[in-house]
């Protein structure tokens, strides 16, 4: 088999985002289903830049777990490791938008979500070593069996080709949240990327200032080490001494959710095609400021005209 451009590992789920913004949830009476979960659509993200790639997880045995698969194949995204689990419902996710900048989540994955049941004996090893590249995120650590199985993966992996290590802190899934810090010491170990926003940096360096935490990652081990600063834009420091801080692209920001996510594919999309670390940042930013400007996140994600659009243009139109 054909050894894929990208396999992601980690959340999927349903996202139910009001159609009305600026309207409290017990108020909103529409909503619109997507595809949802980091991991999920950082491989559609890929896709959608004409990437081949696939996605690790499990859904309910459940109608919206049939709607995911639906969704995947309309994006272009391999589901052959996306299995069913059953007596657990699939993942539902709502949000409020309150441009620009507060979008509360309120994440329903009771009494477990199946992405976290992912099992180490069911990977397919050899495909994860030869992907190009192969994303892991934090979530997938918080919990039994997805940690085993994550770690393993990476093991098996050994840093062959482009391993990163979305930091993605999500403290409400830990049961424990101050014992993650020494999974994600593990996890970085066996990575070769890091990238995460400054409380993301701070959980598994224990540093916040983006340039400290950024160096801190390089010790862990790590080759890369990017670090998102919201406004302030993006840093990505290399072990080689290659270094990058470009500014955000100025846009009219409808809902943040998702523009992390599209910054991973195209961080992913760039690393593939060996661009340097200046170009990479700004085709990243430009991707998340286009899902920004949207209401969705998968179905959101931009082709690369729409990206070189918005960085010939310097903004969003």
């Amino acid at each position: 088999m054909e050894a894929y451009d990208l396999i992601t590992m980690g959340r999927i789920g349903v996202d139910l985002y009001p159609l009305q913004t600026g309207v409290p949830l017990p108020q909103v009476t529409s909503f619109g289903k997507f595809l949802g979960g980091s991991a999920t659509n950082v491989a559609v993200a890929a896709a959608r830049l004409g990437r081949r790639t696939a996605v690790i997880t499990r859904t309910g045995d459940d109608p919206f777990g049939t709607y995911l698969h639906e969704a995947l194949h309309g994006f272009g995204v391999d589901d052959r490791w996306v299995t069913p689990v059953a007596g657990l419902p699939t993942p539902v996710t709502f949000c409020e938008v309150f441009p620009p900048d507060d979008f509360p989540l309120y994440f329903y994955r009771q009494p477990k979500a199946p992405d976290l049941e992912i099992d180490a004996h069911e990977l397919d090893l050899d495909a994860i070593r030869a992907a190009r590249v192969f994303w892991i995120t934090g979530t997938g650590l918080c919990e039994e069996p997805s940690r085993t199985a994550t770690l393993a993966a990476l093991a098996h992996r050994a840093k062959a080709g482009t391993t990163v290590f979305d930091l993605d802190w999500r403290p409400m899934f830990w049961r424990d949240p101050d014992t993650a810090r020494a999974f994600y010491a593990q996890a970085l170990r066996h990575t070769t990327v890091a990238v995460g926003n400054v409380d993301e940096v701070e959980i598994a360096t224990g540093e916040r200032d983006p340039h400290t935490a950024a160096r801190a990652l390089l010790d862990a081990g790590v080759e890369l080490a990017v670090v998102k600063q919201g406004p302030k834009g993006v840093l990505a420091v290399s072990s080689t001494g290659e270094s990058a801080e470009v500014p955000p692209l100025p846009v009219q920001v409808l809902n943040g959710l998702g523009a992390g996510d599209a910054f991973g594919g195209s961080l992913c999309h760039g690393l593939l095609a060996g661009w340097d670390l200046e170009r990479i940042m700004r085709y990243g930013n430009a991707a998340g400021a286009i899902v920004a400007s949207r209401l969705e996140c998968s179905s959101a994600m931009p082709t690369a005209d729409e990206v070189e659009a918005a960085i010939t243009a310097g903004a969003v139109q």
